[in-house]
């Protein structure tokens, strides 16, 4: 082995440009077939005088060699690291990147503001089950069972043998009652009624479900709000004026109210409440009423947006309390066709398939991409049936 064979092999191994290159040399020179284990080898040929000096040479070789490819690694090591964080660096002052924020759904914002109003009233916002029972969402409130909206046709009815992962509350009555998806908040009134004593006055929003056909103003899945005050004192004058300071506060204009006599099973006397339509109000001159360019009222000025009435007496009979001692007005209304009036458009627009709405309401825009998904089998509207979004939850956060 030749003198300058160290001297070689440290410059070859300075100038490894990297690991593998490295661990090649490390093979060749101190590998089982390297130069150096070779030479090793060859020193039972020597006589005991050579082979001495030789060994010793050798080893030291090996051991020089060994701690030069350590360090040359360990430099390579390095230099590999700070190459590596260098490159994956990340500047912790840059912006980040921006992720767009969905708004607030309109039916959101409807029921929020709706719900705000009643509060300021003195109303508490009571909540109940959307499963209910044949009694509490129809014999209760005073609806005889020949009334045409028990009919299949206009109730989705769950099957006996449909699993349910939360059933409401088991009625007094012995006998096996039907389930159904209830087709209004009124049966949350009679509830409330039951569990307290007037006086006390309270708002129930929440979803509810008519099998209806679906087209640009009925849906078979929306929105209500109703009311109940009950008292020794309370009047139909109470009702109206109610009723006069809601709205007015709701569409934040002095639009007129009309009361319509009419009939609702759970209330006597009972009335429709119109008000003056908004949209023909903001949209301009009575030039373009006569020409029929308003969408939302037909030119009729009026609009149809909620129900209400006194308390039927069957119906305080039914809850345990006395109507000879005490009185109240209930009411309903869709936030539904209050967001189409408010906004100015129909409910198709708003629930369709991934579509984008651009409302505009006192210098506010939303943007609205609604999907519905619904799952009706056997003619029987499940409970678990799933939407994209939903009223009450997912429609908070709007994406």
């Amino acid at each position: 082995m030749p003198d300058s064979f160290l001297s070689d092999a440290q410059k070859k191994i300075e100038k490894a440009a990297s690991r593998a290159a490295l661990l090649e040399l490390k093979r060749c020179y101190l590998g089982k077939e390297g130069v150096i284990s070779s030479s090793l080898r060859k020193l039972k040929t020597l006589d005991e005088r050579k082979r001495a000096s030789e060994g010793k040479r050798l080893h030291l070789l090996k051991n020089t060699l060994e701690k030069s490819i350590e360090q040359k690694l360990a430099a390579l090591e390095s230099e590999e690291k700070s190459s590596r964080l260098e490159e994956e660096r990340v500047d912790v002052t840059q912006p980040g990147l921006h992720t767009p924020r969905g708004s607030t759904h309109p039916l959101t914002l409807m029921r929020r503001e709706a719900v705000a109003i009643f509060e300021r009233m003195g109303f508490s916002v009571i909540t109940g089950p959307e499963v209910e029972t044949e009694r509490y969402n129809f014999d209760l409130l005073n609806i005889p069972e020949d009334h045409p909206a028990r009919d299949l046709w206009d109730t989705f009815w769950i099957k006996e043998d449909e699993p349910l992962r939360r059933r409401p509350a088991v009625s007094k009555h012995k006998k096996k009652e039907r389930l159904l998806l209830r087709t209004h908040t009124s049966p949350v009134q009679v509830r409330f009624m039951e569990q307290h004593q007037p006086p006390f006055r309270i708002v129930v929003p929440g979803k509810v479900f008519r099998y209806e056909a679906t087209d640009a103003s009925h849906d078979i899945e929306f929105m209500q709000l109703e009311g109940l005050m009950v008292s020794r004192a309370v009047s139909f004058a109470d009702l109206k004026g109610m009723v006069h300071v809601f709205f007015r506060r709701l569409f934040h204009s002095d639009i007129a109210v009309r009361l319509r006599p009419s009939f609702f099973p759970f209330t006597e006397p009972s009335v429709e409440i119109d008000i003056t339509c908004v949209h023909c109000a903001v949209s301009g001159s009575g030039k373009e009423k006569k020409r029929g360019h308003c969408p939302i009222c037909k030119n009729e000025r009026w609009l149809e947006v909620a129900g209400a009435g006194m308390v039927h007496p069957n119906v305080f009979l039914a809850s345990g309390l006395n109507p000879q001692q005490v009185q109240g007005f209930a009411f309903g209304m869709g936030l539904d066709r209050i967001a189409m009036t408010r906004y100015g458009q129909k409910k198709r627009v708003i629930y369709s398939v991934s579509c984008e709405v651009f409302l505009t309401s006192r210098s506010r825009s939303f943007a609205i991409a609604a999907e519905m998904i619904f799952e009706i089998g056997s003619n029987v509207f499940r409970q678990t049936h799933l939407r994209a979004v939903s009223y009450q939850y997912s429609y908070d956060i709007f994406i």
